[in-house]
């Protein structure tokens, strides 16, 4: 629906300074901005129309159209052609660092369980480059897990995990629509993971996971990547997910360990005489 009391208030905040070096795109941008960080357009509220802000404004399409951009590129707004322009939903969070509870019961504990499709559940064998991360040998079995993972009813996460078959078996026959892979290992396998390993990049979507994901081809995805150990070391799961970057964020609580106070050195500062002698 149209956001009346945020509109009004846009049109009580409108206002070009001609005489500042920040590019009138900007400005309309950092206004609308306001507007939806501070309440008056809520997640889903349909914006004024281009032409309405324009009038608004006072300024071309071409620099309406760029502040809009902008604040989809920002993951604020989703744009919908022939719908128009929409306050988007807040961004998943999901913990990066600090637990090892897995997609599902971390989106779970946050009040929103996630929805799975599972696109690949087969025996593959093992390429040179997870075999190393899995420490086994080049052609070994190991399960592939494919799965796109739904939140709110929209794809976020498509991601690929790969087990050591010789491990947990049980993995081909169960059904992960609905619940967490690292539950299942623990209940049915007896295995139960400990630490992992992970590293995060920004890439772009290829045709398969810009359809998959519904968003345009070379739209900016967080790239994840996990190894996951058991007790003594021993890896169990290596995985890859590729994230919307409009709908996530990753959060990490950092704690500075203190260093021990050493002692200090004492130093023998040589003496005057010295120095002429050197």
């Amino acid at each position: 629906m149209m956001a009346t009391t945020g509109t009004t208030q846009l049109r009580l905040q409108a206002s070009i300074d001609h005489s500042s070096p920040i590019p009138y795109y900007v400005q309309i941008k950092n206004v609308l901005r306001d507007l939806i960080e501070h309440g008056e357009w809520k997640p889903g509220d349909l914006l004024p129309g281009e032409p309405e802000l324009c009038h608004i404004f006072g300024v071309s399409r071409t620099v309406v159209r760029q502040a809009l951009q902008e604040l989809s590129y920002e993951g604020l707004l989703v744009r919908e052609r022939g719908r128009g322009t929409f306050v988007a939903e807040p961004k998943i969070s999901e913990s990066l660092l600090q637990r090892l509870t897995g997609f599902y019961q971390d989106m779970a504990d946050r009040g929103h369980p996630p929805v799975t499709q599972v696109l690949k559940q087969e025996i593959v064998a093992a390429g040179p480059k997870v075999a190393a991360y899995l420490q086994v040998e080049p052609g070994a079995p190991l399960i592939q897990l494919d799965r796109l993972r739904f939140v709110k009813g929209e794809p976020i996460v498509l991601v690929s995990t790969f087990l050591p078959h010789f491990l947990c078996p049980q993995v081909m026959h169960a059904d992960f629509t609905r619940q967490s892979l690292y539950m299942f290992l623990e209940r049915e396998c007896g295995l139960f993971i400990v630490r992992g390993r992970r590293f995060i990049e920004a890439v772009t979507a290829n045709e398969y996971e810009a359809r998959l994901l519904n968003v345009p081809k070379g739209a900016p995805l967080l790239k994840l990547e996990s190894v996951s150990y058991l007790e003594g070391g021993k890896p169990i799961e290596y995985y890859y997910a590729f994230h919307r970057a409009d709908r996530s964020r990753f959060e990490a609580e950092l704690v500075r360990v203190k260093e021990p106070t050493k002692p200090t050195e004492s130093v023998v500062l040589p003496r005057s005489n010295d120095l002429k002698d050197a």
